[in-house]
């Protein structure tokens, strides 16, 4: 990939979008203008795939950019039947221990929020917006680990009214997401992406777009 400076990059996308119908380039730029990092999921240890590939489209119909995945135990795929090819548009990072994941995300300024019950948890009506978070959710049976558990600052649990115990986990990531979501439109927060991050993703959603953007990346860096 090359380092691209600000003018050259303005150049590459003007080349890029004459390969791109104005349709595809308005809902590019339609979506990332409700993209957001003010908040994140983090997926620890999950080994059913379908679990997986649902957060992701969840993510990306939520507007979260950014989605993390611990894999200690299992070596996590997609479905792309149920993904539906969300991870095409999103920043996946994958991590081999979760120690790392709660580091790069506390040095982000996130609040490490574990989702599950706990003794001193907030019911998701009431959880506080006003800084961002990371949402970890845990392996189905066995729940976040410890490791998890001490180190985050907030414990959330969604309301239950029934004899189930628990939510299924891609549905407790949906639900939520949409509930801090819908509370974080609604607020006065700047939570869009600045105009530089839309810019570079814009750039490589154009250029995921293209079917032979290899020839014409190479063509536009040799005569630029």
């Amino acid at each position: 990939m090359h380092r691209i400076s600000g003018i050259v990059m303005n150049n590459y996308i003007s080349y890029l979008e004459q390969f791109v119908t104005d349709n595809r380039k308005a809902i590019f730029k339609k979506v990332l203008s409700q993209r957001t990092r003010y908040f994140t999921t983090v997926l620890e240890d999950l080994y059913q795939m379908h679990n997986i590939s649902a957060v992701v489209r969840s993510a990306d119909i939520f507007g979260w950019q950014d989605l993390h995945i611990v894999q200690k135990k299992y070596d996590t795929k997609l479905s792309h039947s149920i993904a539906k090819g969300a991870e095409k548009w999103l920043y996946i990072h994958r991590y081999k221990q979760t120690g790392d994941a709660i580091k790069y995300l506390k040095q982000k300024g996130y609040r490490i929020v574990a989702t599950t019950p706990h003794t001193d948890d907030i019911s998701l009506p009431d959880f506080d917006i006003s800084r961002p978070a990371a949402f970890f959710f845990g392996v189905e049976k066995d729940g976040l680990s410890q490791q998890v558990m001490s180190q985050a600052d907030v414990f959330l649990k969604i309301p239950m009214y029934g004899f189930t115990e628990s939510f299924n986990i891609s549905v407790a990531a949906a639900l939520i997401m949409y509930s801090v979501t819908q509370a974080l439109h609604n607020s006065a927060i700047a939570w869009q992406l600045p105009e530089q991050e839309q810019e570079k993703i814009y750039m490589q959603w154009l250029e995921k777009s293209i079917k032979s953007i290899d020839l014409i990346k190479k063509d536009f860096f040799r005569n630029s």
